[in-house]
């Protein structure tokens, strides 16, 4: 979802309506293809970080797709499979990793659960309910269980995010250019966000702390752009040369692909980036025992 030279299109961009859903049948092909391969793969015996990895694997050669998601009506499930951007690819990708680690195969099964990871408590209450900055989705998706933000164990430094870009720029979002109403409610979950403390490993010190980072963790990439946090999402792979790559969708015109170089070097060539944070998907199935 990431677009470097349009630097709106960095934070989260999904949209979904609290009765309805939007989704192809290419969509529910897709879905039954993924848990296909995983019962004949048998990955709900792995560890839910390595189903992560094979999981996304799957979309490689993907094409992304720029605001797959919105729509213009009221909020609703979108739903799309068949084109990603980085968030989306992540997303979908701990969508299905958990529902195999559940032993949970249906459409609808998908639905529930992707809802609940892309909206604030699983709630979908018009637009302002989507998760669209990237450390909010972290903080709610801690909260709820799902996952655990472990950048501090790993060697992570405090950093707190002044954000402003989506009340600042309303023009660039639709949703908020159609409904200026919902701009105080943005201005309000911003301002939140800049109360709480996060944590990030600055881009000199990831070669450092590589070997912290597990085969399927979620990486987020920081930013500098003045009123953002997160600029880009992957998921870390460990390659055959045992360091850490990064499975994403990169940019308009791409497609889902592994990064040729490690992490630390990929990071180091994007000036405004200015480290990451480590996420680790929480097994469903499991009291989850941080073992970092």
């Amino acid at each position: 979802m990431i677009n470097y030279f349009k630097p709106f299109l960095v934070v989260l961009l999904l949209t979904c309506n609290v009765f309805a859903q939007v989704y192809s049948d290419s969509d529910v092909t897709v879905c039954r293809l993924k848990f296909s391969y995983a019962a004949s793969a048998g990955l709900a015996d792995e560890p839910i970080t390595d189903v992560m990895a094979d999981i996304g694997k799957t979309f490689l050669g993907t094409d992304y797709l720029s605001h797959g998601i919105e729509d213009n009506g009221d909020e609703q499930l979108v739903i799309n499979l068949t084109g990603l951007d980085c968030t989306t690819f992540v997303e979908n990708t701990l969508v299905f990793a958990r529902l195999i680690k559940m032993g949970k195969a249906s459409f609808k099964d998908y639905e529930n659960e992707l809802q609940k990871i892309r909206y604030r408590g699983g709630n979908i209450d018009q637009y302002p309910s989507r998760l669209h900055y990237f450390t909010d989705w972290i903080y709610d998706n801690e909260q709820k269980g799902i996952i655990d933000d472990v950048t501090e164990l790993v060697g992570g430094k405090p950093v707190q995010f002044h954000l402003n870009f989506m009340s600042t720029h309303p023009e660039s979002y639709p949703q908020l250019k159609n409904h200026p109403e919902f701009i105080k409610e943005i201005r309000k979950q911003e301002a939140e966000i800049g109360r709480r403390s996060y944590f990030y490993v600055p881009k000199e010190r990831i070669g450092f702390v590589e070997n912290q980072i597990n085969n399927g963790d979620i990486i987020a990439f920081t930013t500098s752009i003045p009123g953002l946090d997160v600029s880009h999402v992957g998921i870390a792979v460990r390659m055959e040369d045992n360091r850490i790559h990064i499975l994403h969708a990169p940019h308009v015109g791409s497609v889902v692909q592994i990064t040729e170089e490690p992490l630390s070097a990929y990071i180091n060539k994007i000036k405004k980036d200015t480290g990451i944070m480590v996420l680790k998907p929480l097994d469903p199935t499991q009291k989850n025992l941080t073992d970092y």
